[in-house]
């Protein structure tokens, strides 16, 4: 089994060890050559996970053609807005037939597409196409803590393919045919994640982030639901899983960008201290204009994009927030008559 890993970052670092540790050939492609030099001389990350040691059958290329030559697998682990980037330098050397699945969690701005749809777009053939997502933060993955997550496919052979292939004593792996819900899942929890971050930073108590949290919840599964996703994807790893460790996690840049937010910081200073890409920011904008175009309501959503890059105050936002108009809790999401 040869697996290409497109990403070097600390997930992309994470999942080569991974994969490394169950004896796969694995290629990683680096996009800085420094660390391809890295991980090929002393079978470690320079800038990412620097401290996890990869298997010897981890290799790494700054060449992505060469990464993705012979593989049977390829694993796209950039960030949401290098997916379509990685997809198009992959185009001219990957035939159609073979797997690929996407880690990246956004939707891309201004076309609003998920990951996978800008995949087939770009690579064809949406049945070999499949998208992981969970309660995954690299740094525990790395070290073998347990963790598990989850698999959607276009195609019950391919989830099953990809499940067998990152399945481990310490990482396990389900399947769910909701491609749609487990990709909505993973863009639009890096978002409250955001705000519950500036919930910690300005000093709230546990009330306010279990509201914050359960109600950023509640507008994750209306988008969803609205676009075909099953809402009982909401309530499983990728849906409540991953929104309780992205917002609580000491490891979660999301969580991380909303605290240094609240204490006066901009996405720029915080992108430029931690050299990490916090996916909300970015998907802040892509849901906001997803709801706005679907006329849903997304204030959480709302209020996050406004205070990263319309001025507003985090302070603020909280007051308009708990002054919306009373609802059912379950308003908009289809478990009711509205």
């Amino acid at each position: 089994m040869k697996v290409a890993v497109i990403g070097a970052g600390s997930w992309g670092t994470a999942v080569a060890w991974l994969l490394g540790e169950k004896a796969y050939d694995v290629n990683v492609w680096a996009r800085e050559p420094e660390i391809a030099e890295g991980i090929n001389a002393e079978g470690r990350n320079p800038m990412f996970l620097p401290d996890v040691q990869l298997g010897p059958g981890v290799r790494s290329t700054s060449e992505i053609g060469e990464a993705v030559e012979g593989a049977t697998a390829v694993v796209v682990v950039t960030p949401s807005h290098g997916v379509r980037g990685v997809a198009e330098a992959m185009s001219e050397h990957l035939p159609t037939s073979v797997p690929v699945i996407n880690l990246a969690k956004g939707v891309e701005q201004n076309t609003l597409m998920r990951m996978t749809q800008i995949l087939e777009e770009v690579l064809g053939n949406k049945a070999r196409l499949a998208a992981l997502s969970g309660p995954n933060h690299a740094e525990e993955v790395s070290k073998g803590v347990p963790s598990a997550t989850v698999v959607a496919a276009y195609e019950n052979e391919v989830a099953r393919m990809f499940q067998d292939l990152f399945i481990a004593p310490t990482f396990r792996v389900y399947t769910n045919p909701d491609v749609v819900g487990v990709e909505l899942c993973g863009a639009s929890k890096n978002v409250v994640a955001v705000a519950a971050g500036m919930v910690d930073g300005l000093g709230y108590g546990d009330n306010t982030k279990a509201t914050l949290m359960t109600r950023g919840l509640a507008e994750m599964s209306r988008l969803g639901t609205h676009l075909g996703a099953n809402p009982m994807t909401y309530m499983g790893l990728a849906g409540m899983g991953d929104l309780i460790v992205t917002c609580t996690s000491r490891h979660s840049r999301n969580r991380g960008l909303g605290e240094w937010i609240a204490g006066g910081g901009t996405v720029e200073s915080y992108s430029a201290e931690t050299h990490m890409v916090a996916e909300g920011a970015k998907s802040a904008v892509s849901l906001d204009d997803l709801a706005a175009k679907l006329d849903i309501e997304m204030p959480i959503t709302r209020q996050v994009r406004a205070i990263l890059y319309e001025g507003h105050v985090p302070g603020e936002a909280a007051t308009i927030l708990m002054g919306r108009a009373a609802v059912d809790e379950f308003h908009g999401m289809g478990l009711i008559e509205d």
